[in-house]
């Protein structure tokens, strides 16, 4: 028995001294790993040192022929295919940028691709950002100094071994290439003609074909001749002598055909240029006479629109050169891929027509309205400044575009890229917002009030619950009678702040206040106190996913009549709906700047002449420009005040009906068309109808029919 216990003793010694051996060696093992890894990193921190951009001590790198070559472009690229993602960290991107090398074929001295200015400042500027890394142990992403901007002076079999001969490489992977010359005589193909493997290109040429999207980066052709112009001119609306400015050289023969034709008929309209009989950039001449020089861009300046055509090449430095002069680009190219298009929205600077229509340029250009004219003027102008005006503004562009790809989280989305700067007081629009907006911003109750007081404080104390009240506004209408003093109004949690405003008009209730700090607006009669806390909370839930709407609770509709050929205001009971009557909806407050604004001013006349149908004018404004009809929440119907007399309602009176099918009509007449779109939808609440127990709905209380 002693001899099994002094057995068992020995070997339970013999496993702690083994354990504490083996322990003893793995704190040995980090505390040399430890020591290692500093030691390393404070070597690696001191070793790579920002790169020299003296183009005097560029080294010479001799290919042979018989070293690997780069791979062909992979089609169908993705950033998780083609690059690793995960080298990027979680907030923003890191660049590194080899050191600047002569790459030359070992046998003939032949050079693969020449130093340009314009890729020497793309360098200087990635180098001189606060994207930049000289770590390359810590790059996101990796930019060769191999110049490939100019398809053209690339030695495409040196450009493919210098390629691969890069230390980083790895298949291309995490690199970007800049082009904005691609292909070359006679098929001029709008990518590159560089095995590029699964690198990222930023491309001047791409079509819709070759664009691998979100992948690949859209860029402008820089213009040398935009040196001396580094902003764009400034406009007076009427200041154009042309409605259409067509110089755009090398035009394919079937555009120009048309457009040769059109500038026969109009005259007074187009300014049709060519090439002079000396070529240059820098000059056009009229057609038939080709000795008296017109300076270019300048002459660009004297249209109000600039044709960008087909041509051999998709991508031309005709486009800045158009916004740089401020003129209107009208894009006639169905396949071209605008720069940084997934971002920027083109529409709002630019006319884009199909090749097939060319021929309807000149009816489609006079159809738009000078206050339309005046704002995509505005827009190319802030493009232009913030995006395009230098090649050290491009290439940050490029870098915070594929910032904004790889971190979609960040603070910057589509709606700041639209409108640069917001500190002047206008409003952002909506159709830029994210497709969600964020819930904490909550939303302004803007109540529009004449003498109601009783009324008004049920109502502010009704809306004081909501979870997603941010403030309330009080439009006092009365002029005749101060408001109440703020003392005397409810105590709730959420300010309020008093307007009184100068004359008695329905408009006021849309004026676009400072005192509004939120992007959505909660449009709402004294008397409209019957809404649940649940009700209002959903309102702006659906508000949050449809920000370009009106979303609200009473509906109505539109209907045609042929016996007398009017539109009828309908209020009964119907599926259909067109119109959301704001005395309770939600609106995005940019159409509050729009309709004091940008709408006709003779609508606001009608409204404010007749104490009626400002309702009916925001659906309209809304609808014309969205083409998008309203959503109707809740399944209440009618909404009704009991607490309120008859005589004291608008809709008592017995012409009201027809004076809002005659504003119906008058509407429809001065915007030359029917905006408002019928629908049979209406938003509801998940569970609403399902037989589940009340508490485990997140809106329970909501109104029946």
């Amino acid at each position: 028995m002693l001899n099994k216990f002094a057995l068992i003793r020995n070997e339970c010694q013999q496993n702690l001294y083994f354990v504490l051996l083996i322990s003893a060696l793995i704190l040995t093992g980090i505390s040399l790993y430890n020591a290692f890894y500093k030691s390393n990193r404070l070597h690696n921190e001191g070793n790579f040192n920002r790169i020299s951009l003296d183009i005097n001590e560029v080294s010479e790198v001799r290919l042979t022929d018989s070293i690997d070559r780069s791979r062909p472009r992979r089609t169908n690229c993705s950033i998780w295919t083609c690059m690793d993602p995960y080298r990027c960290g979680h907030d923003h991107i890191t660049v590194y940028v080899y050191p600047l090398h002569d790459y030359v074929d070992a046998n003939t001295g032949t050079e693969a691709a020449p130093l340009t200015r314009e890729f020497y400042q793309i360098l200087e500027t990635i180098v001189k950002s606060p994207y930049y890394t000289s770590n390359p142990n810590e790059a996101c992403l990796f930019v060769p100094s191999l110049d490939l901007m100019n398809q053209n002076s690339v030695n495409v079999d040196l450009t493919n071994r210098a390629l691969a001969s890069l230390n980083y490489w790895d298949d291309g992977r995490n690199h970007i290439l800049f082009n904005m010359l691609p292909g070359t005589y006679p098929t001029f193909n709008t990518v590159i003609d560089v095995n590029t493997d699964h690198a990222m290109i930023a491309g001047a040429g791409f079509d819709s074909w070759s664009y691998r999207h979100g992948f690949d980066i859209s860029i402008p052709v820089w213009s040398p001749l935009l040196r001396k112009h580094p902003k764009a001119t400034s406009y007076n609306a009427g200041s154009a002598d042309y409605l259409l400015v067509v110089a755009q050289m090398n035009l394919l023969p079937k555009i120009m055909w048309v457009i040769q034709g059109l500038a026969e008929d109009h005259t007074k309209d187009i300014l049709l240029l060519q090439q002079c009989s000396k070529p240059s950039r820098k000059t056009r001449c009229a057609p038939g006479d080709t000795v008296h020089q017109i300076s270019y861009p300048n002459v660009l300046s004297r249209g109000t629109f600039c044709l960008l055509g087909p041509s051999l090449r998709l991508g031309n430095p005709d486009l800045l050169e158009m916004l740089a002069f401020n003129c209107i680009p009208v894009v006639t190219i169905d396949s071209y891929i605008l720069p940084f298009e997934d971002m920027i929205d083109w529409a709002l600077a630019a006319v884009r027509i199909r090749e097939s229509d060319i021929h309807l340029v000149v009816e489609k250009l006079k159809g738009i309205s000078l206050e339309n004219i005046e704002e995509m003027k505005r827009q190319g102008r802030l493009l232009y400044e913030s995006y395009f005006n230098s090649i050290r503004t491009l290439t940050l562009t490029t870098l915070e575009y594929i910032q904004c790809r790889l971190f979609p989280h960040g603070e910057r989305n589509k709606k700041h890229w639209n409108f640069v700067d917001s500190s002047n007081g206008v409003a952002l629009n909506p159709l830029f917002l994210s497709r969600v907006v964020t819930r904490s911003d909550g939303f302004t109750a803007v109540i529009l009030t004449y003498d109601r007081v009783e009324s008004l404080f049920l109502l502010i104390e009704k809306l004081s619950v909501v979870p997603s009240l941010h403030g309330i506004l009080v439009v006092w209408n009365n002029q005749q009678k101060a408001p109440p003093l703020l003392s005397s109004f409810p105590a709730i949690s959420r300010p309020i702040k008093i307007i009184q405003t100068s004359n008695n008009r329905l408009s006021n209730r849309f004026y676009p206040y400072k005192d509004i700090e939120t992007e959505a607006i909660l449009t709402i009669d004294d008397d409209i106190n019957m809404l649940t806390e649940d009700e209002v909370e959903f309102g702006y839930e659906v508000w949050r996913e449809f920000p370009d709407r009106i979303v609200g609770f009473p509906s109505r509709l539109h209907v045609w009549e042929n016996m007398t050929s009017h539109w009828r205001y309908e209020s009964e009971w119907t599926n259909q709906i067109s119109m959301v009557l704001t005395g309770a909806a939600f609106h995005h407050k940019y159409w509050s700047h729009m309709y004091t604004y940008r709408m006709p001013e003779v609508i606001k006349d009608i409204v404010d002449g007749r104490m009626n149908c400002e309702d009916i004018a925001m659906n309209f404004l809304v609808a014309n420009v969205t083409n998008k009809p309203p959503i109707k929440v809740t399944p209440r119907k009618k909404f009704k005040c009991p607490e309120c007399a008859n005589n004291e309602m608008l809709s008592a009176d017995l012409n009201h009906m027809r004076e809002r099918s005659r504003c119906i009509d008058e509407f429809t007449q001065i915007y030359g068309r029917m905006p408002l779109r019928s629908v049979e939808f209406r938003a509801d609440p998940v569970l609403f109808k399902d037989n589940f127990p009340e508490k485990l709905k997140r809106f329970s209380d909501m109104g029946t029919l």
